[in-house]
């Protein structure tokens, strides 16, 4: 970000608090920048030119901004994305560090599940206390096809670990595209069913490297929910939504749910609580803002563990009051999904 925001409006709360009266209380941290898929909506198949090592913070440091926005900002729940976190070295220790903190968080994590089978029980051990693992067919040369790998097996084998391992509820991330896999909202729901999943759909945002979103290729919330509702009862989830980006949905009267997640459709902005930390220490009040806040330096410089958190309160109090996806001056961030963090 460059520049300081005009805080002199701002009340002293040691919260992250904005303009707009929201408060961040949910951490994304992206722990890497790399894959281990080539999904053909998130990076091309040569992948991507990656952070250098040096940019990326080290373990100490990462654990040291997450203790410093759970002690000191007020942040309750941790969310640990990539990338690909598991690629991410030490990560069972970074775990076991937040897990210790005092208030201790809640802990999740969201990944592709390709090495989850062999993680899911040393992370439960850790500290991790659920998961959402991407998944967007059940067919494998199609998965294939979407991702650029034959590793369909390894995602059902992870699902089954974190599952087994206790890291409930098991959430399942669906992205459905318009000409891809738009039919399978249906056999997706009946899977999760079927072996004690949580679905989630979402919509496709604006956030790949090529630049080349097209709403019209995008399926819609409503489409989403019209074609669960050729097999299903859907009744909305009694109770308060709150902050969560999910609106669910009972499925034949329940208890099983199904959430939809209508970013672009629906934006739920005005009940936003998220803030984000990249791998590289920047720190993001938006996942579509174009602006961020360097920590890393803060943190190399000698900054005060409350010299950080009052930048990072800083950087909250500047948070714009929508992601303006609808705006006509509307573009998309130069860092792309997988260097942002999910």
């Amino acid at each position: 970000m460059r520049g300081n925001p005009d805080t002199s409006e701002r009340p002293g709360s040691p919260l992250l608090v904005d303009r707009f009266g929201r408060v961040a209380t949910d951490l994304r941290v992206s722990l890497t920048d790399r894959c281990n898929l080539r999904c053909t909506y998130c990076m091309p198949a040569e992948g991507l030119d990656w952070l250098p090592k040096p940019d990326l913070l080290s373990d100490d440091e990462l654990t040291r901004l997450i203790g410093i926005a759970v002690t000191r900002l007020g942040v309750t729940d941790v969310r640990f994305t990539g990338g690909e976190p598991l690629l991410r070295p030490g990560l069972d220790d970074v775990v076991a560090a937040t897990a210790a903190l005092d208030p201790r968080p809640r802990i999740s994590m969201t990944t592709n599940g390709l090495t989850l089978a062999k993680r899911a029980a040393g992370l439960a051990a850790a500290g991790l206390d659920r998961v959402n693992v991407s998944l967007d067919t059940l067919d494998p040369e199609r998965f294939h096809r979407l991702t650029r790998r034959d590793r369909l097996a390894d995602v059902f084998a992870g699902l089954a670990a974190a599952r087994d391992a206790g890291l409930a509820p098991v959430k399942v991330n669906t992205v459905l595209m318009r000409g891809v896999n738009e039919d399978e909202a249906v056999p997706l729901l009946r899977h999760c069913l079927a072996h004690g999943y949580q679905l989630r759909f979402i919509e496709q945002m604006p956030l790949d490297p090529q630049h080349g979103w097209n709403r019209d290729d995008m399926v819609t919330a409503e489409e989403i929910l019209a074609s669960l509702r050729t097999a299903f009862t859907l009744t909305p989830e009694p109770g308060e939504r709150g902050g969560a980006p999910a609106e669910r949905w009972l499925v034949d009267g329940g208890p099983a749910v199904v959430g939809v997640i209508a970013s672009v459709t629906r934006p739920f902005c005005a009940a936003c609580d998220r803030t984000r930390l990249t791998a590289d220490g920047q720190v993001r009040n938006c996942l579509f803002s174009r602006s961020e806040t360097d920590l890393r330096a803060l943190l190399r410089g000698g900054a005060s563990d409350e010299e950080v958190a009052a930048v990072w309160r800083g950087n909250a109090w500047a948070k714009a009051e929508g992601h303006g996806i609808d705006s006509a001056g509307f573009s998309q961030p130069d860092r792309p999904m997988s260097a942002i963090g999910g």
